[in-house]
C-alpha cells in the first residue's frame, strides 16, 4: 500500500524541500522526515528506517554521492533517489557508484516524483530520460576491465538479475522466461545469498553497479 512507503526528503533548500514533501503527502504518500545537510540525512535515516530517501547533489556538508553512501550505512534496505539540478555526467555516475538507484532532475513533475518513488521502492532504478544510457555505458566500461572475480553466479540466475535491474516483477520475470513464481523467487534468493545481499534494492543496484 502507497502509505507503506516512507520517504526521507535531503534538501538544503527550505522552498523546495516542503514543495516535494507536500507533493508526497498530497499523494498518500508518508514522509517520515527531512534534512538539510548529508549529517542531518545520516542520523535522521537511522532513526526513521525510510523506504525512499530523495537525495539533493548539492548539500552544505557534502555532496549527493557523500550524502548516499552514509544514508545507505544508516538504513542499508533504503532506495536513494538523487534529486538534483545537475545532469552532468560525473554527477550521475558518482551517485550511482556511491549506491543512488536512481537520478532525476528537479524539472521532473510532482506525477513523475511520485511514479519515481514508487518504482524505487520495489527495487526499480529510475533515471530521467537520457541519463539511463549514459549510466549505462559508464558502467559496461568499467565492466569491461579487469577485476577480482566476484561470486559465481549460474547463468540463469545471471538472466534473472538482469531482468530485477529492468524493473520485471517476478510474475513478469516468470512469463518472460516461461518459469513458475516459485522458481523465480528461488533464483532470486540464491542470488541474494550469493551476493551477500538483503533485499531486491540492494540487488538492483548491484546490476546497476555491474553494468547488467
Amino acid at each position: 500500500m502507497a502509505d507503506e512507503i516512507s520517504v526521507l526528503v535531503v534538501d538544503d533548500h527550505p522552498m523546495w524541500r516542503d514543495a516535494v514533501a507536500r507533493d508526497l503527502e498530497a499523494r498518500d504518500l508518508t514522509v517520515a522526515g527531512t534534512a538539510d545537510s548529508v549529517a542531518a540525512a545520516g542520523r535522521i535515516a537511522a532513526a526513521v528506517r525510510p523506504t525512499v530517501v530523495l537525495m539533493d547533489m548539492n548539500l552544505p556538508d557534502g555532496d549527493g554521492a557523500a550524502g548516499t553512501r552514509l544514508v545507505l550505512r544508516q538504513a542499508p534496505g533504503a532506495a536513494v533517489l538523487i534529486l538534483s539540478a545537475s545532469d552532468e555526467r560525473d554527477d550521475v555516475v558518482e551517485a550511482v557508484k556511491a549506491g543512488a538507484l536512481g537520478y532525476l532532475v528537479k524539472s521532473a513533475s510532482a506525477d513523475e516524483l511520485v511514479a519515481a518513488v514508487r518504482a524505487g521502492a520495489a527495487g526499480h532504478p529510475v533515471f530521467t530520460p537520457g541519463l539511463a544510457g549514459l549510466v549505462l555505458g559508464e558502467f559496461r566500461r568499467m565492466a569491461a576491465q579487469p577485476e577480482p572475480p566476484g561470486p559465481a553466479l549460474t547463468p540463469r540466475e545471471t538472466e534473472v538479475l538482469r531482468l530485477v535491474a529492468k524493473g520485471l516483477s517476478a510474475k513478469q520475470i516468470a512469463n518472460r522466461l516461461t518459469l513458475s513464481h516459485r522458481t523465480v523467487e528461488n533464483h532470486v534468493q540464491s542470488t541474494l545469498r550469493k551476493l551477500q545481499l538483503g533485499n531486491r534494492v540492494e540487488l538492483a543496484r548491484y546490476a546497476i553497479e555491474k553494468g547488467l
